[in-house]
């Protein structure tokens, strides 16, 4: 996730981590990356947490949904509404929003 934070405050950031725990971690930038201090990166791995956090309704939607031909195959023989209403179930059982 450090690296991935490091990229969302630099997509063009050249680096290479050791470690996982940034407090602990090395970080070596390359190619005269401009350092980003820890404590920004530390924060933007916040972000890109609750980021995760929040998508975890799509993770698991992509693991029940019919492969895309399965799909096809469903809206060519039963048709769209039928099709509908297969996506729907998976959709409703992993709603986008859960209060």
């Amino acid at each position: 996730m450090i690296i991935e934070a490091i990229l969302k405050i630099n997509p063009n950031a050249e680096v290479s981590v050791a470690g996982d725990d940034i407090n602990t971690c090395e970080i070596e930038w390359h190619n005269g990356t401009t350092p980003i201090p820890k404590a920004d990166i530390e924060a933007k791995m916040v972000e890109v947490q609750a980021d995760y956090d929040a998508k975890e309704y799509q993770r698991k939607r992509v693991l029940e949904y019919p492969s895309i031909a399965d799909q096809l195959d469903d809206i060519y023989h039963n048709g769209i509404d039928a099709w509908k209403a297969t996506i729907k179930t998976t959709k409703d059982k992993y709603p986008k929003w859960v209060i």
